[in-house]
């Protein structure tokens, strides 16, 4: 069985967005879809996998809803589920800013579609800005673009505060995984007086998907929120793996080092534990593999 990942969200507002999260559960459950599903009063937002039947069915559940007219959705194919839970959550923010009366779906960027993102970005007056975290940045990036070097999206806003100026900055470019991070923080940037800001519609996603590898300016690979870990061109998965202690992603490389233990520690993270931790993760690794060897998945499992 070939099984379907796809990804979506919109800013869309949602004033009875509590009462979308059994329907939404049901049919997902109904549908054998698996991955998880954010609600909010913004909107939505999710990644899930399923039979390509599943997601068709699901792409039609959203679409009955005039609210969801303008989902953003991409797709890919995997040999295996890269998710094991079907989950719906309530949030506060589909993407957490944690900053109040910023609202993409009035005041995001400028889109800018993967065919025209190269121009743009090769434009010595352009700033072209990462807005992912660190660990996703150390894996790949557009060439020349400046890392916001944060551990969650919630720094954002203190980056803008010490980093960028209205005055240097008059032309900025950004980019996320998907897309979704770049409508808010794109709105955020405007709020603050930033006048022209452009972003990749469809995230980096989109770009692996559309443009041929010789024609790019991607280097590296793409950092993704489930078992791939990483996508190459063509969203093909990439050579990564993920240290589950840390979320830190490694390679063949890392794990053949002393300070690697599957599922307890990386060489990134090996001198940051102390002894309860190390503890908390031999325990869960252990359950892991005795719920494995019972032909199940373990509730710790991650995805």
């Amino acid at each position: 069985m070939g099984w379907v990942i796809a990804s979506l969200y919109q800013f869309t507002t949602l004033e009875d967005w509590k009462g979308l999260y059994e329907p939404l559960l049901f049919f997902m459950k109904e549908q054998g879809i698996k991955g998880t599903i954010l609600l909010a009063r913004e909107g939505v937002n999710g990644t899930v996998c399923g039979a390509r039947d599943s997601i068709d069915q699901l792409k039609q559940w959203f679409a009955q809803d005039a609210r969801f007219q303008n989902l953003e959705y991409k797709e890919s194919v995997s040999n295996q589920p890269v998710f094991y839970r079907t989950k719906v959550k309530l949030k506060k923010e589909i993407v957490t800013l944690g900053i109040d009366d910023v609202d993409p779906a009035k005041n995001a960027g400028i889109y800018v579609e993967p065919h025209h993102w190269n121009q743009l970005i090769l434009d010595s007056n352009v700033t072209v800005l990462d807005t992912r975290n660190h660990y996703e940045v150390k894996i790949g990036s557009f060439q020349g673009a400046i890392s916001a070097n944060t551990n969650n999206f919630r720094e954002f806003p203190q980056f803008v505060e010490k980093k960028l100026d209205r005055k240097q900055h008059k032309k900025i470019a950004m980019f996320c995984t998907g897309g979704i991070r770049c409508e808010k923080s794109t709105a955020y940037l405007k709020k603050q007086g930033f006048e022209s800001v452009y972003h990749l519609k469809g995230g980096i996603l989109k770009y692996l998907e559309v443009i041929p590898e010789d024609d790019s300016l991607w280097q590296g690979e793409c950092f993704v929120f489930d078992q791939r870990v990483a996508v190459n061109h063509g969203l093909s998965r990439g050579q990564y793996d993920q240290c589950y202690a840390c979320r830190t992603p490694i390679t063949q490389q890392d794990q053949v080092m002393d300070t690697y233990q599957k599922g307890i520690s990386c060489p990134y993270c090996y001198d940051q534990l102390d002894d309860h931790q190390r503890q908390r993760f031999k325990e869960r690794e252990k359950q892991i593999a005795l719920s494995l060897k019972r032909g199940k998945r373990h509730i710790g499992d991650e995805f």
